[in-house]
């Protein structure tokens, strides 16, 4: 698609097409209040909420359109784009912006179940089948592994059992594919998960506030994922102990109560996780009432 059928003064972002990445990307866009609108070939949308054009691409293609600057940014899996950076020749790569904390997944050696793994030693003269190889080699350089690696695109995982490679190295969520097929995970050699990148170019101005304006509501996403409001009538003399008690507050809002001068309101914002532990230690010093909320939206 070429340069000409997109207005310029829009911020272009690709994400993947389909799959788990897909999904997670999209539902990062909805709990931003952003919603998409396809074209019919359901390859190209638009955000309906900001002057943001959406390409829907396969993942690994993602780094080079941003790198090529047909898209301004991406979203795109840890593990994709550090690929292409160690496999892709270029001038300039793209540049990891943040991490989103979705699509987590971990990169592999696996190898049959009936090894007693010791070490990397042991795939010294080995062959590693995997869609990887750019990552696997770095892992087998840095540890001075001796291995060969055989490229695979797809079912990485029947490599051994065809006699390709002796091993593999695979992406891996729940391990159930390398069991069905006779191996078990050794080694993670590399954690991913997606991550927002941009090319190095700069925006114009009015691409760079729209840049700024998205990127805000992705941390207010993120800052509210764990975040909860807490609520609480407490001894007045217990407020201190209570802000050292709340994970990560620092200044509660206090509220008078009627008639009683004792107690007061406690409301805070609890960047952490509020466990009953917390709850329990809350209740000791004299708090009732305590309400813990989920926290929809947030913006510092």
């Amino acid at each position: 698609m070429s340069d000409d059928q997109f207005d310029q003064t829009r911020l272009r972002l690709a994400i993947q097409k389909s799959g788990r990445l897909s999904d997670g990307c999209i539902d990062l866009l909805k709990n931003c209040g952003l919603s998409i609108s396809r074209g019919r070939d359901k390859l190209y949308g638009r955000i309906e909420e900001m002057p943001i054009d959406l390409l829907l691409l396969r993942d690994d293609d993602i780094p080079s359109f941003v790198a090529d600057k047909a898209c301004d940014i991406g979203i795109v899996g840890q593990n994709v784009a550090e690929e292409e950076r160690l496999t892709i020749q270029r001038d300039s790569h793209p540049v990891e912006v943040k991490k989103l904390g979705f699509s987590r997944c971990r990169l592999m050696i696996a190898g049959p179940k009936e090894w007693d793994y010791s070490g990397g030693a042991m795939l010294n003269g080995r062959r590693i089948a995997t869609s990887y190889p750019g990552l696997t080699r770095h892992y087998l350089e840095q540890n001075k592994i001796d291995a060969t690696t055989v490229m695979m695109k797809g079912s990485v995982e029947v490599a051994p059992r065809l006699r390709i490679a002796d091993a593999v190295c695979d992406i891996v969520s729940t391990g159930a594919t390398l069991d069905a097929n006779g191996l078990k995970p050794f080694v993670n050699i590399f954690d991913s998960q997606a991550i927002l990148i941009r090319n190095e170019t700069p925006f114009t101005d009015e691409k760079q506030k729209i840049y700024d304006a998205f990127v805000k509501r992705i941390d207010g996403v993120m800052s509210s994922r764990h975040a909860k409001y807490v609520m609480m009538n407490a001894p007045r003399d217990a407020v201190d102990q209570i802000t050292q008690i709340l994970p990560g507050v620092e200044a509660p809002t206090i509220l008078e109560l009627v008639g009683k001068t004792d107690m007061v309101a406690v409301h805070a914002v609890c960047p952490e996780a509020v466990f009953w532990d917390t709850l329990e230690e809350l209740k000791q010093l004299g708090a009732s009432g305590i309400l813990v909320l989920n926290i929809e939206k947030m913006m510092a």
